[in-house]
């Protein structure tokens, strides 16, 4: 039958979708340097000099626009050389030991050689259920492969010297905790070059944000003017993994990427061209990108910034600099940037950049997932538990399309309705295709059936089904969230296997429902659909089963009341 071959052919459709995404993920092939330097995932590797990116100093971008009262030149910035990433000697240890900055939701480490953020755990993300109180670790200065710094500075023309993140600052305290009550924490630090440049740089935290704002307060207290620029860089190390489309760990994209005031770009730094990305942008961001989780840096609004990729070895390095500005003799100027370290919380995410909540990857289907995922929101805001907001979403869902589901159950309850009249036709007319043809469509004209109306709620289901499998994966609001019972990570698997093997009995019973194909291999297929159904289930996130096992008990509960009411209307029609 037309309707039974489509329905096939659109749960085809969706499963060979996603697999095509995932095969795209999996099999771009890498630039031989970086095959080269990622060939052994597990085993000893040979170490990158130190020095090799996080010594890397930017180049100020040629922008028409400038924090700084003066107008903005493109004057180069010095080409200072790569030192050691270990303190300098003049520096004693005490100056260099790192800041401990604490939040409600933050625990920050900031490296006095640089100002670096080396280090940040979020306290309110473990990083498996069962040790909860293990966070986790987002930025680390550890050696590869945890390597992750968010690096800033400013940087000045050649021969004067700059509060790079090579330089070393000065702190008061040691150790800086937001105040019970208080909204606001401001950590400050201190350089000067001893010729009259004095430069603070504060770090300001806010309560519940995982949002950073960063000022450069700049005083010029010597004879002659000064230029500088600001900068912000993400250093990371990088090796090649294998993307699986059953593990979420890995099936979503990990590494750099930009916004260039248009749109969204993820850098893949295993490609020739990406590798060597530059642009001067208005207006964008840049991040790293990982599956729930992100570090990005947010320039002012309405400045252009030069941005850059570097791939060496098995690190990366992104960078965003300003365009230099005029500090004069006896002046001040101020510039800023804002940082995000944290999950990808889309409320968060969309107050500090511009389009920053497009970090999370919802993927082609954009359009239905994000509204999908709104609504989801909204009702867990009144639920307060994940689980019934899909389940809900799901309802209203099947409410939306309730006319075209209707129209569709009517015309397959009819069909059942006429199986033996179908049959009849079929053993008179079996050895004459066009004939048997002919037949049928005279049998549904007459009946009013239209054959093709049964997969219309499967064709509009796929996109949904697809959508909700992103929603699920991408959205770190429903990590690790749990449902009932045994359900307690909707975003994984359900662990018992529970959830599938009452969706395929669902679907058995709802194909049970609708009028048997009269063709035995179909019949065959329909019958194994539900096993084939169940078995790819048991691997997707249980939040996914849930919506479906949801829809399915629908669509059997809307189908046995239309053949109710059909079955009635025929037999007060032969009365």
């Amino acid at each position: 039958m037309p309707n039974i071959r489509l329905m096939l052919w659109g749960v085809l459709g969706a499963i060979l979708f996603l697999n095509y995404q995932t095969w795209m993920h999996d099999y771009e092939p890498p630039a031989p340097a970086a095959q080269s330097s990622s060939a052994t995932g597990t085993g000893p590797k040979t170490a990158a000099p130190a020095s090799t990116l996080a010594d890397s100093l930017p180049q100020a971008a040629p922008a028409a626009q400038t924090p700084a009262p003066a107008a903005p030149t493109a004057t180069p910035p010095a080409a200072l050389p790569a030192p050691d990433r270990a303190p300098a000697a003049a520096a004693s240890e005490t100056s260099t030991t790192p800041l401990h900055v604490s939040t409600d939701v933050l625990e920050i480490g900031i490296s006095l050689k640089g100002g670096e953020l080396d280090e940040a755990d979020l306290k309110e993300y473990p990083l498996r259920k069962d040790t909860p109180n293990i966070p986790v670790r987002l930025l680390s200065h550890e050696p590869p492969p945890t390597l992750y710094l968010l690096q800033s500075g400013l940087i000045g023309t050649a021969g004067e010297a700059a509060p790079t993140h090579l330089a070393v600052w000065q702190s008061d305290q040691k150790s800086f905790v937001l105040a019970p009550g208080a909204n606001e924490l401001r950590v400050p630090l201190t350089w000067t070059d001893g010729a009259g440049l004095t430069v603070t740089k504060t770090f300001i935290f806010k309560r519940g944000q995982y949002a950073i704002g960063l000022d450069y307060d700049v005083k010029n207290d010597g004879s002659a003017p000064r230029k500088l620029a600001s900068y912000a860089q993400i250093l990371r190390h990088w090796e090649h993994a294998s993307r699986s489309y059953f593990d979420v760990e890995t099936y979503s994209f990990k590494g750099p990427a930009v916004y260039d005031g248009t749109k969204s770009k993820d850098l893949n730094v295993e490609s020739d061209t990406d590798s060597k990305y530059s642009a001067a942008i208005s207006n964008g961001w840049l991040a790293s990108l990982q599956h729930q989780f992100v570090a990005a840096v947010v320039p002012p609004a309405g400045q252009t910034y030069q941005y850059q990729l570097q791939v060496r070895n098995d690190e990366y390095l992104m960078s965003a600099t300003g365009p230099m500005a005029d500090v004069p003799a006896g002046g001040t100027v101020r510039f800023h940037e804002d940082l995000f370290v944290g999950p990808k919380l889309q409320s968060q995410l969309a107050a500090v950049g511009r389009n920053l909540e497009r970090t999370v990857d919802f993927g082609i289907l954009t359009v239905v997932a994000q509204p999908l995922f709104t609504g989801l929101n909204w009702i867990h805001k009144l639920t307060g538990n994940w689980g019934w907001s899909i389940i809900i979403v799901t309802a209203l869902i099947k409410l939306l399309f309730y006319p075209l589901s209707q129209a569709s159950g009517r015309s397959m309850a009819k069909m059942r309705a006429v199986g033996p009249r179908m049959k009849q036709i079929q053993e008179t007319f079996k050895d004459d295709r066009e004939k048997l043809g002919r037949a049928m469509m005279d049998l549904y004209k007459k009946e009013k059936i239209n054959p093709l109306a049964g997969c219309l709620p499967m064709v509009v289901q796929i996109p949904v089904f697809i959508s909700f499998y992103r929603v699920l994966l991408e959205s770190v609001e429903m990590r690790q969230a749990p449902f009932l019972m045994w359900i307690n990570d909707l975003s994984s698997r359900d662990p018992y296997f529970v959830l599938p093997l009452l969706m395929g009995g669902a679907m058995f019973a709802q194909f049970r429902l609708n009028p048997a194909p009269p063709d035995p291999m179909q019949a065959k297929i329909m019958q194994f659909m539900p096993l084939i159904m169940t078995g790819m289930m048991a691997f997707f996130p249980s939040g996914l089963t849930l919506y479906w096992l949801t829809n399915t008990v629908l669509s059997i509960a809307q189908q046995w009341r239309v053949n109710q009411v059909v079955e009635a209307e025929a037999a007060k029609q032969r009365s």
